[in-house]
């Protein structure tokens, strides 16, 4: 939970963060973009990594490439031991029960079809019902669109009000005998609100209903405890942490994950092969078919060590901040309108600009050196329920400063003068 949701009586415990000195670890923090000194204000999309992450993942391929679990020599058992090295610090990192509950995916995209095609496509029957949230992203749409379709299934959506924010009322009321599953986002990638997971696990749990949770972009602002959320399954993706990409992870629970088919078939996720039949390897292998992308495993592992340092109370109480400072400068442009208004938020700001289109605002920001995001962010139905094409997404990390606000609020002031 972000200090923005906390009791506003609470004395801040936490000590200052010092942006400066983490700043000057992330070197792409420091380029020029367009004659001026880049504002980079898009992690929503991709966060920019330290210098400890480019170097591990360099230090990998030139000091310890092999590949991982097919040799004895010393060099792969190097490579393996370092692979699963981080398959530990990441089930630390989301509290699991067991380390064979983290498998190693390319990112959250890759973890919910890894649910839906194995999980879904072997529960769901004609007539059975998938729940998800009128503010998913396409990610977490279109994977169940397609296991539906094929098994006859159907899709519920969970309302929101123009706040942005889910009708829990209206979440229960849609549970029933049918629903075979429940698919939500823990913080909506477009609007930045907050939803309570915990408590929508629970109300599914209570009948029998398992849940997966969107963690893409939850995991870089929030604490994470899988055991305590409880939910079933929590999808995560390494490059909007400060990790490389093409990684990422799913977190199953050990009996969910146990009782589901495989999802690709190749070397490594098998115990033995005969024409006539294969039996799988033991968890998580059964799950990382083929060889995994080692170095960004190892990177992944130094963005969790460099997050590990950090005082993430102040992590928190900084991003809560340039939140709520954002929104006061910006909601005081002429024609600025903010989208999505909940009352627990991470550090995203989606604006539209009136008689300008998004395109536009991103393109006259750019050359003033601010980099933010325009369109629909992979949530078309989030826009036509807000009755809009797109929308420009500012979104903070704990690396960016209020300076770089200010410097937003003037860039998107230049547009205002531009278009009158």
């Amino acid at each position: 939970m972000t200090a923005a949701s906390k009791p506003a009586s609470r004395a801040p415990v936490h000590p200052v963060l010092d942006v400066e000195r983490i700043r000057a670890d992330f070197p792409l923090l420091a380029l020029r973009v367009n004659g001026r000194p880049l504002v980079y204000l898009d992690s929503a999309a991709t966060s920019q990594k330290p210098q400890q992450v480019i170097d591990a993942t360099a230090s990998y391929y030139a000091q310890a490439n092999a590949n991982v679990h097919r040799a004895v020599y010393s060099l792969s058992e190097r490579a393996t031991a370092a692979y699963e090295g981080v398959r530990g610090q990441v089930q630390r990192f989301l509290g699991a029960a067991d380390p064979r509950e983290i498998v190693f995916v390319r990112g959250a995209t890759e973890a919910i079809n890894l649910v839906a095609h194995s999980f879904g496509r072997a529960r769901l029957r004609s007539g059975d019902e998938v729940v998800i949230s009128a503010m998913e992203h396409h990610s977490d749409i279109v994977p169940w669109q397609l296991v539906c379709e094929e098994r006859g299934a159907h899709l519920r959506v969970i309302p929101m009000n123009r706040d942005g924010e889910l009708l829990l009322e209206e979440y229960a009321a849609l549970l029933n005998v049918r629903t075979k599953l429940v698919a939500v986002t823990h913080v909506s990638n477009s609007l930045g609100t907050i939803n309570p997971v915990k408590e929508m696990v629970a109300l599914a749990h209570a009948r029998g209903i398992p849940v997966l949770v969107d963690g893409a972009q939850a995991a870089p602002h929030l604490a994470v405890d899988v055991r305590d959320l409880d939910c079933d399954f929590y999808a995560v993706s390494g490059h909007k942490m400060i990790g490389p990409t093409g990684i990422g992870v799913l977190y199953g629970k050990a009996e969910r994950l146990e009782g589901m088919p495989p999802y690709q078939g190749g070397g490594d996720m098998i115990r033995s092969v005969t024409f006539e039949k294969t039996t799988y390897a033991p968890l998580p292998a059964k799950f990382e078919a083929g060889t995994p992308n080692i170095a960004g495993v190892v990177g992944l592992g130094a963005a969790l060590d460099y997050r590990a340092a950090m005082p993430w109370a102040a992590v928190e109480a900084h991003e809560a901040d340039l939140l709520g400072y954002a929104t006061e400068r910006l909601s005081a442009i002429p024609g600025l309108k903010i989208v999505g208004t909940a009352r627990h938020k991470v550090s995203v700001v989606s604006f539209v600009l009136e008689g300008v289109h998004a395109h536009d605002i991103g393109t006259i920001v750019d050359q003033q050196g601010v980099a933010i995001r325009s369109g629909h962010h992979c949530t078309q139905p989030v826009m036509d329920f807000f009755g809009v094409p797109a929308t420009a997404r500012a979104s903070f990390a704990f690396y960016n400063t209020r300076r770089e606000v200010d410097a937003l609020a003037a860039a998107v002031m230049t547009v205002r003068e531009v278009f009158g």
